[in-house]
């Protein structure tokens, strides 16, 4: 049995890391479509609106229960099928597309929650009261309720965008080439050699990326929780 290798760790590192700006910039685009279609299904609940939340409710249920992989292949395969049937080829479309457009679904789910539950948390009071004063409604979201949700939002926030990063490391199974895809074709390269460091190289920069999302939130939340708690001391 071959001997374990530390230092060929630190050798295919920066190999890896040529690769990290695919992995990042799917986890970007997933953050912002997904978000933005988040952000109206927790509308749709918040409003309870009889139809629009019970849709809201019947997509979170669903794609939840959905494993990752599971709807990635859905998608990969199933999103060509359909958009062929109406004329459409998405033959030459890039395999990154697909993730996004997977993982948008799937995060949307989640991160609606995260939206309906931070919305929750205000007091309706305290909208009520800038109403009464003059504000319109949306006024009244933009100024008083969503800047204390976004306080509220962000440890859960965190919490999704960490899960949304590891789950898409699956972008690997469609042949996508990201830091996994580029650790897995390593491992080829050598016969499967260097398994054991490949993935310790991998699991590592994870584990940095991991650190750094949980600092910079953790920074943007106690800026933004300064404010209010100066406000109750004050009070």
């Amino acid at each position: 049995m071959r001997p374990f290798h530390p230092l060929f760790i630190l050798e295919i590192i920066p190999e890896l890391v040529t690769y990290l700006p695919v992995t990042l910039g799917m986890v970007l685009g997933t953050v912002l479509f997904g978000g933005m279609w988040g952000f109206f299904l927790a509308l749709a609940k918040v409003r309870r609106r009889p139809v629009t939340k019970a849709l809201a409710e019947i997509y979170t249920y669903v794609t939840r229960c959905v494993p990752s992989v599971v709807m990635l292949f859905v998608v990969f395969y199933g999103l060509p099928e359909l958009l062929l049937s109406v004329g459409i080829n998405m033959n030459g479309v890039d395999n990154g597309f697909f993730v996004i457009v997977t993982f948008s679904i799937l995060y949307a789910a989640n991160i609606s929650e995260v939206f309906r539950s931070a919305s929750l948390a205000i007091d309706k009071g305290q909208r009520e009261a800038a109403v009464s004063v003059g504000l319109t409604e949306a006024q009244a979201f933009l100024r008083i309720v969503l800047p204390q949700s976004i306080v509220v939002a962000i440890p859960n926030f965190t919490n999704s965008l960490i899960n949304l990063m590891k789950e898409g490391a699956l972008a690997y199974t469609i042949g996508l080439i990201d830091i996994v895809g580029q650790g897995n074709r390593i491992i080829g390269r050598y016969q499967g050699s260097y398994t054991l460091e490949v993935y310790l190289a991998l699991a590592a920069l994870y584990w940095i990326m991991t650190i750094m999302i949980q600092k910079f939130f953790g920074a943007v939340e106690k800026k933004l929780s300064r404010g209010k708690k100066e406000l109750t001391t004050a009070a």
